[in-house]
């Protein structure tokens, strides 16, 4: 035990030398000066500290860091405004708390590998990062301020805690002060030099909407420009189908096919097609844009997509995973061409029921592009073009519903908010998009195809064929019954003995909040007792959906994980069995996960600065709200119809509050008035910080 108590203190101070008396009076000990000297022989026989002459000892820094190695974890930089760090492990409950001096120049986002401390007493365990096994991302955005010998780039994150140095001959035509797109070429590993980068792009002068929007995207690790050799192999591809390709492929060119998106919509990456067969029989096609003809494995296209491993959308732009040859014109599924496919193809029966299944390479034209509105319309009036077509799939999707209803799929339609904007991009009106049939039309039809091909591979053979699920756990049940708690608070009671009522109490109160404004703030959080879905070769189902296989096949334009699926499946078909190494399919998953959770918080970024952009032009109006949080600061409010969230701090209210625990009500101290989350409240917009992407209220009372 002294030994180990020695060699702990060792390693906290591992460059310092110590003799026994320094020992004994470091660790507050009463043992002999030779009960110590003997702790120090013996340590020093294994090796595990050195002998530097005047009776004094000191770490053997070479074999702690090869022991570190081998008992370290691997976790994602999580870097806080003050230069510490949290690193968020597998295998590990807590997160790492690694101070400042030894983050080690990760950044946010970075791969590391961290050695951990033990806990002591309630605080989460600290480490140290070891090494940095790979950069989040190598892209920065920032201003540059330019002296007479070199540059210097002041990143925008506040997480990025070090300027980058660039030689003058690497700024292009870049100014003092401009905001500008920096790639780092070396990181230094001294901790007296910035890591020294070269302009990419040159962005202009600070501001505009233009400028924050791509900040938001460089910030959140995506690059604003594809590679020269990515962008040369997307040009080198052939437009034109051969008839050697069209022989390969089922021919359903004479089949009538349309595509439903959204309005402003450029990358079309599904089509239905339908006809009528004998016996009362349907075959319904889901097409989908054969981006694997194209993108092929370990190519530069492929390498560039994986690594964005996803289309990021924005409030006022797309910033995509393929460049535009593909997205917009090859793959996507315009109306009057010639267009590859893989389908799904469903043939039912006059119940409903479906009779067959057949995946395969296609070659389809799409008689219609229809957007949304388009569609409802028709079937609103029941006239137009191809309203018998309409009317049946519409028909069919309501009756692919409520089998998944039945079967315990939630019913969670979160509300999201769009905008008008003006030619500049300012923000005319932010309002809640109103979700019609034909959405819910084409999100069954697609859902049908992504659980079908799941549960193709899944039983196609009793040995496990390796393949990428999407999954959805069940929720945290402790977070479950704080939910129920401030539910009953409502009046409305959430059972939770099975997951199979939890969905049923869900949907329950889906539909009561419809009726009910005050229970709508329960939506949100119901929402946050769920896991998070993501990709995963492990397949646990899909508890929101009640799906027991489910993978995504259906957006192969703008999501890796669907040209993986496609690329698994081909593989499959037939008689064919292929499978693909599970631990490499695996870390595929994650990456794709990581990426698409990036994906959304930049949406979420651009949409809450845009509601903060317009918010800002109603300085001293009036909202009607609801309170949707709280904190020690305050409450959060959001407006009615635009969804803009701000604090009315505590300390601008008439009286003082007391919090309650759990953080759903508060109580004022002179008055005992409660402020419950729900309540109905009138706000005055006092404030809109747009660079923090807040929003300042003050209380109306009425």
């Amino acid at each position: 035990q002294l030994q180990q108590e020695i060699l702990r203190m060792l390693q906290q101070h591992p460059k310092k030398r110590y003799n026994a008396r320094q020992i004994i009076r470091t660790l507050r000990i009463v043992n002999s000066k030779d009960a110590v000297q003997n702790a120090l022989d013996k340590l020093e026989k294994t090796g595990q500290i050195k002998f530097v002459g005047e009776e004094k000892y000191v770490l053997n820094q070479e074999l702690f860091k090869e022991l570190l190695k081998k008992s370290a974890y691997e976790g994602y930089v999580d870097m806080t405004q003050s230069g510490a760090a949290y690193i968020v492990c597998e295998g590990l409950d807590d997160d790492v708390y690694v101070p400042a001096k030894y983050t080690n120049f990760a950044l946010h986002g970075d791969r590391v590998r961290v050695s951990v401390a033990q806990a002591r007493g309630r605080r989460k365990p600290d480490g140290e990062i070891l090494e940095i096994l790979q950069r989040a991302t190598d892209h920065f955005i920032g201003t540059l301020r330019l002296s007479r010998k070199y540059g210097l780039v002041m990143p925008d994150r506040l997480n990025m805690l070090t300027d980058i140095y660039i030689d003058l001959a690497d700024i292009k035509d870049a100014r003092d002060g401009d905001k500008v797109v920096v790639k780092v070429v070396q990181w230094q590993g001294n901790a007296n030099k910035s890591p020294i980068g070269v302009v990419s792009s040159v962005l202009g002068a600070v501001g505009g909407n233009d400028i924050e929007m791509k900040t938001i995207l460089v910030n959140n690790g995506f690059n604003l420009e594809f590679p020269e050799e990515v962008m040369a192999e997307a040009e080198a591809i052939s437009t034109k189908i051969s008839d050697l390709e069209v022989a390969r492929r089922r021919d359903m060119r004479a089949v009538t096919t349309f595509t439903i998106d959204p309005e402003d919509a450029k990358d079309f990456d599904d089509a239905l097609s339908i006809q009528y067969l004998d016996n009362q029989e349907i075959e319904v096609g889901i097409h989908i844009a054969d981006v694997t003809h194209y993108v092929l494995p370990d190519t530069a296209l492929d390498n560039e997509a994986y690594w964005r491993s996803t289309s990021v959308y924005l409030v006022d732009r797309c910033l995509p995973m393929l460049p535009e040859k593909l997205s917009n014109e090859l793959c996507s599924l315009r109306p009057n061409e010639d267009k590859l496919t893989f389908s799904a193809v469903f043939v039912f029966d006059k119940d409903n029921r479906i009779k067959s299944r057949w995946f395969g390479k296609t070659i389809i034209h799409s008689n219609r592009r229809f957007s949304y509105e388009e569609a409802q319309a028709i079937l609103n009036k029941k006239e137009g073009d191809l309203l018998q077509e309409l009317t049946e799939l519409d028909r069919l999707s309501r009756v692919l519903r409520a089998q998944r209803f039945k079967a315990g799929a939630i019913n969670f339609e979160s509300e999201e908010v769009k905008f008008r904007l003006d030619e500049r991009g300012v923000p005319l009106e932010a309002y809640i998009k109103e979700r019609i049939d034909t959405n819910m039309l084409i999100e069954d039809f697609m859902l049908l195809a992504n659980r079908e091909v799941a549960t193709f591979v899944k039983k196609k053979e009793t040995l496990e064929i390796p393949f990428i699920y999407r999954v959805h756990d069940s929720p945290d049940m402790a977070k479950v019954e704080d939910l129920m708690l401030f539910a009953r608070s409502l009046g409305f009671k959430i059972v939770a003995d099975s997951p199979r009522h939890l969905a049923e109490a869900y949907n329950q109160l889906a539909e009561a909040s419809r009726e009910n404004e005050a229970l709508r703030v329960l939506g949100p959080l119901a929402i946050r007792t769920m896991a998070k879905a993501e990709y995963s070769a492990d397949n646990i189902g899909h508890y929101g959906l009640a799906f027991d296989n489910y993978a995504h096949f259906t957006s192969p334009i703008r999501r890796y994980s669907d040209v993986l699926a496609h690329r698994i499946l081909e593989k499959n078909l037939g008689t064919h069995v292929w499978r693909m190494d599970k631990t490499l399919l695996e870390e595929k998953c994650k990456r794709v996960s990581k990426q698409e959770r990036k994906a959304a918080d930049a949406e979420r970024e651009s949409v809450k600065y845009k509601q903060v952009e317009y918010i800002g032009n109603h300085l001293g109006k009036v909202f009607a709200g609801v309170i949707s949080g709280m904190s020690d600061r305050g409450v959060f409010v959001e407006l009615k119809g635009n969804r803009c969230e701000g604090m009315v701090a505590f300390q601008t209210m008439p009286e003082p509050f007391d919090l309650s625990g759990h953080r759903l009500t508060a109580v004022g101290k002179k008055t005992g008035k409660v402020l419950r989350m729900g309540d109905a409240i009138s706000v005055k917009i006092v404030g809109a910080d747009l660079a923090k992407r807040q929003i300042e209220m003050a209380w109306v009372k009425e």
